[in-house]
């Protein structure tokens, strides 16, 4: 069973949780992740979220997201994840925006309250989704994302509404 860091105000590592146990209606602050993977001609892979999950099921989002394990390096989590997930190998992992940090409710009522740093990541090839994480995913020029997110915000997780533009303005996408 994975577990995640729990994290005091100023960042600090606080303790643990079982992954399953963190995401409630009232979630303590913790550490993950969030990815943007491109391909080598500077498309943007987006993810729709498997109906399965806990947090905002169906909704479309960035190529990725996860939880390191305590003590584990977050490269060494984003590189895993990639793989996990989609079945990919990450090249030129990024970090983009180290300080990224949200707090969010989704429809249910469940929360997300992270400290999320930010990377970005190329690959060449193709994914093969884990069905229990992703339900569908697409190639994406970065600024028919940017027109769609901005056109139909309720259609994306919270988390990438905040980040694209960030990523935008730093010319990480």
């Amino acid at each position: 069973m994975d577990h995640v860091t729990l994290l005091a105000e100023d960042g600090t590592a606080v303790g643990t949780l079982p992954k399953s146990e963190v995401h409630t209606n009232d979630t303590p602050l913790h550490l993950a992740f969030s990815c943007y993977v491109l391909d080598t001609r500077g498309h943007l892979l987006v993810t729709r979220r498997s109906l399965a999950k806990k947090t905002w099921p169906g909704v479309w989002t960035n190529s990725f997201c996860g939880h390191p394990r305590p003590d584990e390096q977050m490269v060494d989590a984003v590189r895993r994840h990639g793989l996990d997930e989609l079945g990919i190998r990450l090249s030129d992992v990024r970090l983009a925006v180290p300080d990224y940090r949200y707090r969010a409710v989704d429809a249910s009522g469940i929360v997300e309250n992270e400290i999320c740093p930010v990377h970005v990541a190329v690959i060449d090839g193709q994914p093969l989704a884990d069905p229990d994480e992703v339900s569908e995913w697409t190639w994406v020029e970065v600024p028919a994302l940017i027109q769609a997110v901005s056109s139909t915000p309720f259609a994306f997780s919270p988390w990438l509404v905040e980040q694209l533009p960030l990523l935008r303005r730093l010319g990480e996408v």
